[in-house]
């Protein structure tokens, strides 16, 4: 496990992850917008996946694991988040803070960005 641990960050790495797993929200939102109102959520978790990695991918700080963790801890500290077509603003801003909060354990893990399958 110790191994595992003392892997070299690797932004490009990080920045693939980061950009399959947009195009994965952005696919988890149109089959929860077809599934109706029960769906919802789903559709709102998505967004709010989505608002994240787009965001995060756009940073150069992929770069550096510190700052990246720096920038991650920096979105955590907003007030609020805007995303389009969400059902439920106060359930959106709870999924964008528990994202955020995932990808700060993954950060300082440095654990599993190699991971890019649809579902994880």
């Amino acid at each position: 496990m110790a191994e595992e641990n003392s892997m070299e960050w690797n932004g490009e790495t990080v920045r693939k992850w980061l950009e399959s797993r947009v195009i994965s929200a952005r696919s988890d939102q149109v089959v929860a917008e077809r599934g109706g109102r029960e769906l919802q959520d789903d559709c709102d978790k998505a967004t709010a996946e989505e608002l994240v990695c787009t965001f995060m991918k756009s940073r150069e700080s992929t770069t550096v694991q510190k700052a990246f963790a720096d920038d991650l801890r920096t979105l955590l500290d907003r007030d609020e988040y805007v995303g389009r077509g969400v059902y439920d603003d106060t359930r959106f801003d709870r999924h964008v803070r528990s994202y955020i909060r995932k990808l700060i354990k993954m950060t300082k893990a440095n654990d599993g960005f190699e991971k890019t399958a649809r579902y994880q």
